[in-house]
């Protein structure tokens, strides 16, 4: 339901940025999202974006994370202050012609 996306995360590292297919796939998701007025932040650091957002498995691989749709059941978004600020940031990404800004996670 886009109606409930506020937020896509596209992640890919240096050496995924030559993959056709996944570039492919990121770009009919940008269009999907323009479509349907949904933020886009592009995250360089898929392997630290895991760490972030899922608990420790062990010693399995993280998961897929290259695409990562935050959704908010809540009527008003606006509420959280983080996500508030995290709209603005895109919005004046794009008034800066920056349709897709890009967060760099450094390594831990």
């Amino acid at each position: 339901d886009p109606d409930n996306v506020v937020l896509c995360l596209l992640a890919a590292d240096e050496e995924e940025e030559g993959d056709a297919a996944l570039q492919i796939h990121f770009t009919l998701i940008q269009a999907f999202c323009c479509e349907n007025d949904i933020n886009i932040l592009r995250v360089s650091n898929p392997g630290r974006l895991a760490q972030l957002l899922l608990p420790a498995t062990g010693p399995e691989p993280p998961a897929d994370l290259h695409c990562v749709l935050v959704t908010n059941p809540h009527a008003s978004q606006w509420k959280d202050p983080a996500l508030s600020q995290l709209m603005c940031f895109c919005r004046e990404s794009r008034y800066m012609d920056q349709w897709v800004p890009v967060i760099n996670l450094p390594e831990r």
